[in-house]
């Protein structure tokens, strides 16, 4: 079944992109929710009207939530939890628990849908990502540590100043 998109869907196209879906897809649940029409000659004509109206709904929402991916981009979040003597989790750490981390962090609520990552098993560094809107896909560091561990947080270093820089060594 060809259908004609009326709304961004995630993993499937932007708005005014004609696509081919399962049957079963486009009449349970595309159709009945508004995101997309039968692609027919009538509808193909309203394409570039489509596409408009998407672009200016996309950059309505990406200007709403770019504060909030500023405040989320580059954020670390520390996880300790029991591990076996390979690093191999007893468990693991799951987007329910990163959209915890965040909201008690940064105090903005983030959905766990919208963090696309797998289940952390190891431990180490790691990263996902945060799907605010189609384009703002800010990035979180993910770090896991041994139960009991000792961490020291590593401050990030000034670049040194050019002036110090060029300036000659006394001796």
């Amino acid at each position: 079944m060809k259908v004609l998109l009326l709304k961004d869907v995630y993993k499937l196209g932007r708005a005014g992109d004609v696509k081919k879906v399962a049957d079963g897809y486009g009449r349970n649940f595309l159709i009945p929710q508004g995101l997309a029409v039968l692609a027919t000659p009538g509808t193909l004509k309203q394409v570039e009207r489509i596409r408009a109206q998407a672009e200016i709904r996309r950059a309505a929402a990406n200007e709403e939530a770019k504060d909030l991916a500023a405040h989320i981009q580059g954020l670390r979040l520390n996880f300790f939890a029991k591990a076996g003597e390979t690093g191999k989790l007893y468990g693991s750490i799951t987007t329910e628990d990163i959209a915890t981390a965040i909201q008690q962090k940064t105090r903005y609520e983030i959905k766990r849908q919208q963090i696309e990552m797998q289940p952390i098993r190891t431990l180490g560094k790691h990263v996902a990502r945060v799907r605010l809107t189609v384009d703002l896909m800010p990035e979180i560091e993910i770090r896991v540590y041994r139960e009991g561990e000792v961490v020291e947080e590593e401050e990030p270093q000034p670049a040194p100043l050019e002036a110090e820089a060029e300036k000659p060594a006394e001796a």
